[in-house]
């Protein structure tokens, strides 16, 4: 039996990392996506097996292929096409990040002090 070949900017958008097939290629170019921890470029073809690591945004993804798709998934089937290898503590940081994005003041409260900002700030880099 033949092993299909298929580009990893197309598995990507197949297996929904990523919303478009050109966004999945903007990702690779910028150096976002690595395969086996080695940089890829948008031709590099996926094999089953293969571990990629995507930086979607702030998330580090780390993926396994399962198996290699030329088409679009619905959502349901994506546990078939890829495990999520991406650490609990990942997926927490960025709960975390989006919790605590803006920080919240009591009307009225003015602007806070130096004091309160530096520990805001300090808030913010350990997170």
């Amino acid at each position: 039996m033949e092993e299909e070949i298929i580009r990893i900017d197309k598995w990507l958008w197949a297996a929904r990392l990523f919303k478009t097939r050109a966004i999945a290629t903007d990702a690779i170019k910028g150096g976002k996506v690595k395969i086996n921890d080695a940089p890829v470029k948008p031709s590099r073809e996926v094999k089953e097996g293969d571990i990629i690591h995507v930086q979607i945004e702030q998330l580090h993804k780390v993926v396994q292929v399962l198996s290699v798709i030329k088409n679009r998934v619905p959502a349901k089937m994506v546990p078939q096409v890829y495990a999520d290898l991406t650490p609990k503590e990942e997926y927490e940081r960025i709960e975390f990040m989006r919790a605590y994005k803006s920080e919240y003041r009591d009307r009225g409260a003015g602007r806070p002090t130096k004091k309160e900002r530096r520990m805001i700030e300090k808030m913010k880099d350990e997170f």
